[in-house]
């Protein structure tokens, strides 16, 4: 029952513009949400659902200090206002946070929950690029990576919501995101279903058994159908009942809002030394991170508090770039719409960064913004023919980046197409120098921004005076020579 009106906390699919208010007496409940109600009856169409917190007319930026993002950005996410919307005070929502977050800090082995994690000049990455690596540093996070934060604003939504602690949570995961839900679900004192690979590193399956989690690992064989057999298996629990507490927009478009929190943190952390980065090269799997970060940072924008968001560089390994594909797909349409015939994107060859980096400043030209609205349109609504699952089986040394499909493409798309970016594949030799060279406790996976950094310097497309700024995400989970055998 809706308790108070003047509060809004519909979401809308940016896929097919339906509404969906979780407060409705009738369509909604707890779960309204998590998925848009047309993504079964229309397949073709990308749907997520999102929600954006000028609608409950929030005009300025948080000026809380809070250590604790999820209290010191409150104002900007769904859970805050749901709660309001419940006739919770203020205080209430805080007391709720800090409860769970004091929860946190008894099951996270580091000792802490949620902190805004440190921002600042990656001094051995500056000295080997020859230009300036900003990075935001999420190894001390909650396990060990960003992937808590998206799971912490999903925690909240059950808190708010009520959910029975009896009813059983799911995710499918390479490691990181299924060490985040088994924490936050300890925690929360609620039981979760975790889907991962069977080569799964010994030291993340050992510390979800001692977590409480449900362990399921799925092998890849010739005879298994396209996509990941983890994610496959996770849709077999969401059949049998769970809730998918997960980092894939497509399937709960709230887990977008608590990864918001990055981005927020950035908005305040590059404010107080006047950094004007010229590019942001963020490592991406399935997206929702990389979403979250620019929403997050539009959310900035959008109150007054970042004046531009700069040229996004999305970074994906060579083992399985889903994304890349998209991105041509929608280049090319409006390229050729806009008659350019020597201008080509190629879904599968990653070396022409120069050309790349020609089709993304022509299609930020005045003559281009209607014709690239046109054809990210027609992309939302033909998702097969832009994102698909990877045939091969994906391999690289960042084995986090290697989800068979980039499941929050769109926004991705049309983030790197507004702002000038562009997307960067890489090899694992640069991944590894990547790693080697970022001065950080985190793997592969982690500095993978760093690598596409790499790429645009050799293809001389950075300049000395520029400041790149990426996020180091994922602790090094064993030794690099046990790795390496």
């Amino acid at each position: 029952m809706r308790t108070n009106d003047s509060i809004n906390v519909s979401l809308r699919c940016t896929g097919c513009s339906t509404v969906v208010d979780p407060l409705d007496s009738v369509t909604g409940g707890p779960t309204a949400g998590f998925r848009c109600p047309n993504t079964d009856r229309a397949p073709r169409i990308d749907h997520v659902l999102v929600w954006e917190p000028q609608s409950n007319g929030v005009t300025e930026w948080p000026t809380d200090h809070n250590i604790n993002p999820f209290i010191r950005y409150r104002t900007l996410h769904h859970s805050y206002w749901l709660a309001r919307s419940r006739a919770w005070s203020d205080q209430q929502y805080i007391d709720r946070v800090g409860r769970l977050d004091q929860a946190i800090a008894t099951v996270e082995s580091s000792g802490h929950g949620f902190v805004v994690t440190p921002f600042g000049l990656s001094d051995d990455a500056t000295e080997a690029l020859g230009v300036r690596v900003w990075a935001k540093d999420e190894t001390g996070n909650v396990a060990g990576s960003h992937k808590a934060r998206h799971l912490m604003g999903l925690a909240l939504h059950l808190e708010v919501e009520k959910v029975p602690l009896g009813q059983t949570l799911a995710i499918a995961s390479c490691g990181n995101a299924a060490l985040a839900a088994s924490t936050i679900a300890k925690a929360a004192r609620r039981k979760v279903e975790v889907f991962v690979p069977h080569d799964a590193k010994p030291v993340v399956l050992a510390r979800l058994a001692s977590l409480g989690a449900s362990v399921n690992t799925s092998a890849r064989t010739e005879a298994s159908p396209p996509g990941d057999p983890c994610v496959h298996g996770f849709h077999a629990a969401l059949k049998r009942g769970a809730l998918p507490f997960c980092v894939q927009g497509n399937e709960n478009g709230l887990t977008l809002d608590g990864g918001t929190t990055i981005g927020q943190e950035l908005v305040d952390q590059m404010a107080v030394i006047e950094l004007a980065p010229s590019r942001l090269m963020i490592h991406c799997g399935g997206g929702a991170f990389a979403t979250s970060l620019m929403r997050g940072l539009g959310h900035g924008v959008h109150l007054g508090a970042l004046a531009r968001i700069p040229p996004i560089h999305i970074v994906q390994a060579s083992g399985a770039a889903p994304l890349r594909r998209a991105w041509a797909a929608v280049v090319n349409r409006a390229l050729t719409a806009l008659g350019v015939d020597d201008l080509r994107a190629d879904g599968m060859q990653y070396d022409d960064l120069v050309m790349d980096a020609e089709i993304a400043a022509r299609l930020t030209q005045p003559d281009a913004w209607e014709i690239v609205a046109a054809a990210l349109q027609f992309a939302v609504a033909n998702r097969p023919s832009h994102m698909w699952a990877w045939e091969e089986k994906p391999v690289s040394v960042a084995g986090g980046i290697l989800d068979d499909e980039t499941y929050d493409w769109f926004a991705l798309v049309g983030a790197m197409i507004c702002t000038e970016g562009w997307p960067i594949v890489v090899d694992d030799e640069t991944l590894l120098e990547a790693n080697q060279i970022s001065g950080s406790v985190a793997d592969e996976t982690g500095t993978a921004g760093l690598a596409g950094a790499i790429a645009l310097r050799r293809a001389g497309l950075l300049r000395d005076d520029e400041d790149i700024v990426t996020v180091y995400s994922g602790i090094r989970r064993e030794p690099r020579q046990e790795r390496d055998q």
